[in-house]
């Protein structure tokens, strides 16, 4: 399948699971990691206009390189973010997805970053994944609105290996809800990536980050 043929497949599944959930339809962030900027600007000619990186290095080389004649698109940074990075990155992305400890929120207020962030949970054991425990969502949540250049948006996780997608996606719709009571603006959720965003529609995601099935393989 050649590109557009993949992305029409992927919006038309977005659009039938968004009607079957009585949803709108989220956001789609289509992640062009090691992919060349040609990839994002065939995405853009395409319609799309939010793009997801997870490497500063790469990503702020085809920010450089990416030339619309709107320049109405945004770049969305999905990975873990080094606190060292982020006078970088606050140069060419307009939305956080990974805002994960309280370093980088120092950092980002210490910076006077202006962007959108959503607060990433760790809904594993494993102490070592990026994320917050949702049982200090709330507490980190005031911290970060207390930060007057950033704008809190709402949750993002990322699903753990060998368990079910519904039982976290309920996790973090249950973590929004919770969220809502301290930030009533911040009722949006980045969840579902290629395996799983049907049942992350279903759960309400409102962000999806979504590579492979629309992007291919990289070489």
């Amino acid at each position: 399948m050649s590109l557009d043929q993949r992305l029409a497949d992927v919006r038309a599944r977005i659009k039938q699971s968004s009607a079957l959930a009585n949803r709108e339809e989220p956001t789609l962030v289509v992640v062009t990691k090691n992919h060349p900027v040609e990839l994002v600007e065939q995405l853009y000619r395409l319609g799309e206009r939010d793009f997801g990186e997870n490497k500063d290095q790469e990503a702020r080389a085809k920010a450089q390189a990416l030339e619309t004649p709107e320049n109405d698109y945004r770049w969305h940074f999905v990975g873990q973010l080094q606190s060292n990075k982020v006078r970088s990155v606050m140069e060419y992305a307009s939305v956080l997805h990974s805002l994960d400890r309280p370093s980088l929120l120092k950092e980002l207020a210490k910076r006077e970053a202006k962007l959108d962030v959503f607060i990433q949970m760790n809904l594993t054991d494993d102490e070592n994944r990026g994320g917050v425990n949702p049982s200090e969502l709330l507490a980190f949540a005031e911290r970060v609105l207390e930060v007057p250049s950033l704008n809190l948006v709402g949750v993002m996780a990322v699903g753990g290996l060998n368990i079910e997608p519904e039982k976290e996606f309920e996790r973090v719709a249950f973590a929004s809800q919770n969220l809502l009571t301290v930030a009533p603006d911040a009722n949006k959720i980045s969840a579902g990536m290629s395996a799983d965003f049907e049942k992350a529609i279903a759960y309400g995601a409102t962000h999806l980050r979504i590579g492979s099935l629309i992007t291919g393989n990289s070489h």
